[in-house]
């Protein structure tokens, strides 16, 4: 979700954001989270190359997590009278990373992820593996720079309810310890109403966590660490302010693999999708503002699998519209919850779910085809703040019933026609009608039901919101001051 500046785009001469170092290490083999392991300062920088054991195999019920001292900020090295005439992509990450190696990093992922969940966190700082891998600094690239700056701000989540289990990813919000993740990936997707959470940061350390609020309506949840004084929190971006073709750079732990990394492009905005969510509004919000029509068979909800658990639950089923950032980063079962950034290694959107060409319903998790989806920024920072101060997140609510236009005998434009006007709703007092089409809400395109559920659920309640819409065949405009769902 929003006051940052336009994301520059990406490629030679572009600035790569001053990366994080960290100032422990982990003997090689040692246990995540281990108390035995306190944290030590090496006396030399680790030789580039090492690294540190990954996470979890794929599939297996993913072990716990925590929070612990962040890492350190090392001054730059000054540049060489070479490296300032430069002005390539390459050359300036090189100069980040050496900069970062200072402290004695390497070793990109965390260790092995345990499978028991009973164990506590230490008292005493933790050692863990380091952030990221550099072999060669006179080659990394643009994309070495950002993954240094933000892997440190994503963590792997473990969440265990009864006998179910599985992990998914989070981002660091601020220094008390808030993480913003996804509701499915706290709720195990319904299965755990009340779950064990651990979460563990990209050096290794852990610490118990609790459910701050959960926001169905958007799958979205913030959970909190007891002391986040030492997390490094995300920066922001403007995800208004994107473009199609930006870089794009996830980070999270995909089947279990910790400060993984990806990169792709923006591949398209304000698309809508349906999700299954794990617990829809009571009130069945979402109906009465796409009314009546079904979804046909061909038109199944998108989904994105935990690690550690074979199929999904078999709890609530409903489905729920969002508006989402499309990519063609790879994204995978286990990045849920986890950062979508820009080429400044600024946050653009919360990963949330893919398409597949595969199914769960056999127990196989399916995989990426180039096909995923984030929730903007500017939404995840609207709710996550609300969630935070309130332990619930508004949306608003239209209040009329509505339908792909393209369903309506003899329409000639796409958009949501509107079925039914409630009687006192926000679309009563804007004067729309039944049989008006919208076609734009808030300047954004709408050509279906989906997209306008998904855009006014978007909008904090008691908004105001600009509609554009066709009646006789002519274009108008009108403003409505929202409703609130469940009022």
């Amino acid at each position: 979700m929003n006051d940052q500046t336009p994301r520059p785009e990406s490629g030679a001469g572009h600035d790569v954001p001053a990366a994080f170092s960290s100032n422990t290490s982990v003997p090689a083999g040692a246990p995540s989270g281990d108390p035995a392991f306190a944290s030590t300062a090496p006396t030399e920088p680790i030789p580039p190359g090492s690294t540190a054991p990954l996470g979890a195999p794929y599939g297996a019920a993913p072990g716990g997590a925590s929070f612990g001292p962040a890492a350190q900020h090392e001054p730059a090295a000054p540049a060489t009278t070479k490296e300032k005439r430069s002005v390539g992509g390459a050359t300036i990450a090189a100069m980040v990373i050496a900069a970062a190696l200072v402290g004695g990093a390497a070793g990109f992922g965390t260790s092995a992820l345990s499978g028991a969940f009973a164990a506590q966190s230490s008292s005493s700082p933790a050692a863990g593996p380091s952030t990221v891998t550099v072999n060669n600094t006179e080659s990394v690239s643009a994309a070495t720079g950002v993954a240094a700056k933000v892997v440190p701000s994503v963590v792997t989540i473990e969440v265990q309810g009864g006998s179910s289990g599985g992990s998914g990813s989070g981002v660091v919000l601020d220094k008390q310890g808030h993480i913003l993740t996804n509701a499915h990936v706290v709720t195990l997707d319904g299965a755990a109403s009340d779950p064990a959470i651990r979460v563990t940061t990209s050096d290794g350390r852990i610490l118990n966590a609790t459910v701050v609020g959960i926001d169905a309506t958007y799958d979205l949840a913030v959970i909190k660490v007891e002391d986040g004084s030492s997390l490094t929190p995300i920066e922001f971006a403007d995800s208004s302010k994107l473009n199609v073709g930006a870089q794009t750079i996830a980070v999270g732990a995909p089947l279990g693999l910790s400060n993984s990394v990806t990169t792709g492009i923006v591949s398209a905005l304000n698309r809508s999708i349906q999700i299954q969510s794990s617990a829809a509004p009571d009130n069945g919000s979402d109906q009465s503002q796409q009314g009546p029509n079904q979804q046909s068979p061909d038109q199944q909800p998108f989904q994105f699998d935990i690690p550690g658990r074979g199929q999904q639950s078999s709890g609530a089923k409903a489905q729920i519209s969002i508006s989402v950032i499309q990519t063609d980063a790879a994204i995978n079962p286990g990045n849920s919850g986890g950062a979508l950034v820009d080429g400044n290694g600024k946050l653009i959107g919360i990963n949330v779910a893919i398409a597949s060409a595969g199914s769960s319903q056999s127990g196989e998790q399916s995989g990426n085809i180039g096909v995923g989806f984030a929730i903007p920024s500017d939404i995840a920072k609207r709710v996550s703040s609300e969630l935070i101060e309130k332990g619930k997140a508004t949306h608003g609510l239209l209040g009329a019933s509505v339908l792909d236009a393209d369903k309506v005998q003899g329409s000639q434009v796409v958009g949501a026609a509107i079925q039914k006007v409630e009687g006192g709703g926000a679309a009563e007092a804007a004067g729309l009608k039944a049989g008006d089409i919208v076609t734009q809400f808030n300047g954004t395109p709408i050509t279906s039901a989906s997209d306008l559920t998904a855009q006014v659920r978007a909008a904090a309640a008691g908004s105001k919101a600009e509609i554009t819409y066709v009646r006789d065949g002519r274009s108008q405009t009108a403003t409505a001051t929202l409703g609130a769902m469940g009022s």
